[in-house]
């Protein structure tokens, strides 16, 4: 994570912390100065930890470690602000995944664009015996992108939804561009399988 630094001063030297009588030995002066060289950059994580666990202002390297911590795979190629925001995001994200809501985000996230989502599947109440259930016999959703001149990567796509979406729900990826409805479509079935 941290690595020395080149004349990185230390918040902390400890040529301070000796007694008056030993600041007069030059070996000393220079045998805690090579520590404090070393010790200064870890000191300055440990002091500056809370920024560096806020993704608004972790350092790259603290970045994507805070990414893998909670579970997201940002664009390395994005924007850092973009990177930024997907870490931040994470926690509530968790907790909307396998949601239409959840499986939006996580598609306008990687993509930029605001995905169209049709589920096949529904919830229904009734107080009458014998009314039929809503939705297909198989669970499966569309999510439809209208791209224009946006470039996606389609292969990255189709594994965000592999793993965004439930493993028992099959899913098609629509990409169309702006103003037509045939575009390119491919069904992936359960859990990206054919």
């Amino acid at each position: 994570m941290r690595k020395a630094v080149p004349g990185l001063a230390s918040p902390h030297p400890l040529i301070d912390r000796l007694p008056a009588v030993y600041l007069e030995q030059d070996f000393l002066r220079r045998f805690l100065g090579a520590l404090d060289e070393v010790l200064a950059p870890v000191l300055l994580s440990i002091d500056n930890l809370p920024a560096h666990l806020d993704p608004r202002s972790a350092p790259d390297d603290f970045l994507d470690w805070l990414a893998r911590w909670v579970a997201v795979e940002p664009r390395a190629e994005g924007p850092p602000e973009q990177r930024r925001a997907a870490v931040r995001g994470a926690v509530s994200r968790h907790s909307a995944r396998g949601t239409a809501r959840g499986l939006a985000e996580a598609v306008r996230l990687e993509t930029g664009v605001e995905p169209e989502i049709v589920e096949s599947g529904g919830t229904a109440w009734s107080t009458q015996s014998g009314t039929s259930a809503p939705g297909t016999a198989r669970p499966w959703v569309t999510v439809r992108l209208r791209l224009g001149a946006t470039p996606v990567d389609r292969v990255r796509l189709e594994e965000l939804l592999r793993t965004e979406v439930p493993a028992h729900v099959g899913f098609d990826l629509e990409l169309l561009p702006d103003g037509d409805d045939r575009g390119d479509r491919r069904g992936d079935g359960i859990g990206g399988a054919e």
